[in-house]
C-alpha cells in the first residue's frame, strides 16, 4: 500500500469519527431541548404518566403489567400485543392512535386449553408458562400473531380484523424449550420465522415458512446468532437492510442488540448495542420498533425486571445513527438511555385509558377480564340475572384460590391512588362455599371474602400463610373494597350499605409471582362440592390518571 493510500484511509477514518462525534452531539442537543425537563423519578413513583395533555407524554405510558410487548402500525392505527401466560382469553391486543393512549381491543386466543390440557380448569398446573412472548404483523391484508409456550412449542393465528374473529389456534412447531418468535414476510412473499432455542444455549434460529404460515420448512433451519440469554427476537426490513433486533445479557443486565445484513441469510454485520441496561430503571429491553405516519421512529417496550406492578410499558424515541437505531437518548458512546418525557409522537385528540370498571350490563364479558386458566363455561353467566355476573361454585382442585376454577381477574395499576369496590349478592350461597375479592400473583395471595357454613355467612381474611375469621354477615348485599397506592400495600374493607366501610384483615403487600404482576380477582368455589352461586353487580376501579 502506498503512502498516499494510507494517508487517504487515515483521513477517511478521522473524518468518520469526527462526523460520528458531531452527530452524537447533535442528538444530545436535540434530545435536551425536545424533551420536557423532567428528572428521572424514583422507580415506581408514577405521580405523572402517559399523555400530559400539553403535547408531551411521560413514561411509563401504562403503569400496568403488559409484558413482552410488540407493536405495529396499520394505516393510522397502532396495535400492540402482550403475553398473558395462563390467563384466558389469551394474548391481549391493544389499540392506539398515538402510541401513548391505549385501550384493550380484545384477545387472539379464545381457548387456551388448545395449547395444552394443563391450561384448563381441570389441571391448572402451568403458572409461569402458557402464552409467552410473541409478535403481531400485518401481511396480505390479514393480521398475524405468533407466540411460544415453553413446553408446547410455537403457535399462530390470523384474522382479517385485529378485534377478530381469529382463526383457531394452530401449532407451528411442536418442540419444547423454544421462545420469543417473530414472523417476517419478504417482498417476494416468502415467510420466515425467527426464534430462540433457549434449552440449547439460547441459539437463535431462522426458518422459512410454508405459504400459509402454518408450518416451518425444517431443512431451511439456520442458526444466525447465539449469546448469553439471546432472545426477544424481531425481524424488520428497512431501507434495503434486514434488521434482527434482540436482547441479551451483558455484565449481568439485559440490553437491546441488533445485527443487520443485505441478505436475510447473512452474513450479518454487528451486533451493535442499542441501549444501556440501566438496572435502576428495571432494564427497558423487549418490544417493537414502529414508524409513525410522519416518519418518526419509536420503540414500545416493557421494563423487564418485574415488581408487584408487573412489567410496565414505556415509549422511547428512536434516533438513527449510521443506519442503526439508537433506543432512547443517545449518550456519548452512541448508546441509548432511558427517556422519561418527550413530545407526543402523534397529536393527541383525547386521553384514553384501558378498560377497568364493569357494571356487567353488556351481553359479553368486557376485554379487561381474563380468567385464571380456561374457565368452566357453563358455570358463569351474564344472562341468568340481567346486569349481574353470576358465578356458580364448583369443587376446586385444592382448597385455596390458586387451585379454584373460574376466578376472574384483571390487571392492577401502580398509581398514587387505587380503589377497587365490588358489590356482591350472597343469597345464592350454599354450605361450604367461599367467595370474595382477592389480590394474587402465584404463589402469594390475599382474600377478603365470605364462607358459608350451615346457612351462616361469615367474613374471613386469608393469605398463603394466614387465616383470620371475621363477623357473621346476615345481609345478602355486601361490598368489599381494596385500596392501595404507589407502595402497593393494600388494605381491605367491607360494607353492608355501600357507604360506610370497615377495615378488616392485615395490610397486604402486593407481589410479583410467576412472571406476573399482581391481579385483582373475584373468586368463588366450594370445597364440599355442594354448588351455590354469587351475583356480582359491579366492579368499580378508580385510579389516579
Amino acid at each position: 500500500m502506498t503512502y498516499q493510500s494510507r494517508y487517504m484511509i487515515a483521513n477517511e477514518v478521522i473524518r468518520k469519527r469526527v462526523m460520528m462525534l458531531l452527530f452524537v452531539t447533535l442528538c444530545l442537543y436535540t434530545f435536551t431541548f425536545a424533551q420536557s425537563p423532567v428528572a428521572a423519578p424514583a422507580w415506581g413513583n408514577w405521580t405523572h404518566w402517559g399523555d400530559q395533555g400539553d403535547g408531551t407524554y411521560r413514561n411509563p405510558v401504562l403503569p400496568g403489567d403488559y409484558s413482552d410487548v410488540d407493536c405495529i402500525r396499520v394505516g393510522d392505527n397502532y396495535y400492540a400485543v402482550s403475553s398473558t401466560f395462563q390467563y384466558s382469553p389469551g394474548f391481549v391486543i391493544l389499540k392506539s392512535k398515538d402510541l401513548v393512549n391505549w385501550q384493550i381491543l380484545g384477545h387472539a386466543v379464545k381457548d387456551i386449553s388448545t395449547i395444552s390440557p394443563a391450561m384448563n380448569y381441570t389441571q391448572m398446573n402451568r403458572y409461569g408458562k402458557g402464552i409467552w412472548a410473541g409478535a403481531i404483523r400485518y401481511h396480505n391484508k390479514r393480521f398475524w400473531i405468533y407466540f411460544g409456550d415453553p413446553d408446547e412449542g410455537y403457535f399462530m393465528s390470523s384474522a382479517a380484523k385485529p378485534e377478530g374473529p381469529w382463526e383457531p389456534l394452530h401449532r407451528v412447531w411442536a418442540e419444547k424449550g423454544w421462545d420469543d418468535c417473530c414472523p417476517f414476510w419478504d417482498e417476494d412473499g416468502q415467510g420466515y420465522l425467527i426464534g430462540t432455542h433457549f434449552a440449547d444455549g439460547y441459539k437463535i434460529h431462522l426458518f422459512k415458512m410454508t405459504a400459509d404460515g402454518k408450518s416451518l420448512i425444517k431443512d431451511s433451519d439456520q442458526v444466525i446468532y447465539q449469546s448469553h440469554g439471546s432472545e426477544a427476537n424481531k425481524l424488520y426490513k428497512i431501507n434495503g437492510y434486514y434488521y434482527h433486533l434482540f436482547s441479551e445479557v451483558r455484565n449481568n443486565v439485559r440490553v437491546l442488540m441488533m445485527e443487520k445484513a443485505k441478505n436475510i441469510r447473512g452474513p450479518y454485520e454487528g451486533p451493535r448495542q442499542l441501549s444501556e441496561g440501566q438496572p435502576e430503571f428495571n432494564e427497558p429491553n423487549q418490544g417493537g420498533l414502529v414508524q409513525t405516519q410522519t416518519g418518526g421512529w419509536y420503540f414500545l417496550t416493557h421494563h423487564g425486571s418485574g415488581d408487584w406492578s408487573g412489567r410496565i410499558l414505556s415509549l422511547l424515541p428512536v434516533t438513527w445513527m449510521e443506519e442503526w437505531p439508537v433506543i432512547g437518548k443517545p449518550n456519548a458512546a452512541g448508546i441509548g438511555e432511558m427517556v422519561w418525557s418527550a413530545p407526543m409522537p402523534v397529536k393527541s385528540t383525547r386521553k384514553i385509558y384501558p378498560q377497568s370498571s364493569d357494571d356487567f350490563n353488556a351481553k359479553t364479558l368486557q376485554p379487561q377480564w381474563e380468567w385464571n386458566y380456561q374457565p368452566k363455561k357453563d358455570q358463569w353467566s351474564l344472562s341468568e340475572r340481567k346486569g349481574w355476573l353470576r358465578l356458580h361454585a364448583f369443587k376446586p382442585l385444592k382448597d385455596h384460590i390458586l387451585s379454584a376454577g373460574n376466578t376472574i381477574t384483571q390487571r392492577v395499576y401502580r398509581t398514587s391512588e387505587n380503589t377497587v369496590t365490588v358489590k356482591f349478592d350472597l343469597r345464592g350461597m350454599a354450605d361450604g362455599q367461599k367467595a370474595g375479592l382477592s389480590h394474587f400473583g402465584a404463589p402469594d395471595y390475599a382474600t377478603l371474602g365470605f364462607e358459608c357454613t350451615g346457612g351462616t355467612k361469615k367474613l374471613s381474611f386469608t393469605t398463603k400463610d394466614q387465616f383470620l375469621p371475621g363477623p357473621e354477615i346476615p345481609e345478602n348485599e355486601v361490598w368489599i373494597r381494596s385500596v392501595w397506592g404507589l407502595d402497593g400495600k393494600s388494605t381491605f374493607s367491607y360494607s353492608t350499605d355501600g357507604k360506610t366501610f370497615k377495615p378488616f384483615g392485615e395490610p397486604y403487600q402486593l407481589r410479583w409471582g410467576s412472571y406476573r404482576g399482581d391481579r385483582i380477582a373475584i373468586f368463588n368455589y366450594n370445597p364440599l362440592g355442594k354448588g351455590g352461586y354469587i351475583d356480582v353487580d359491579y366492579l368499580h376501579y378508580d385510579y389516579d390518571k
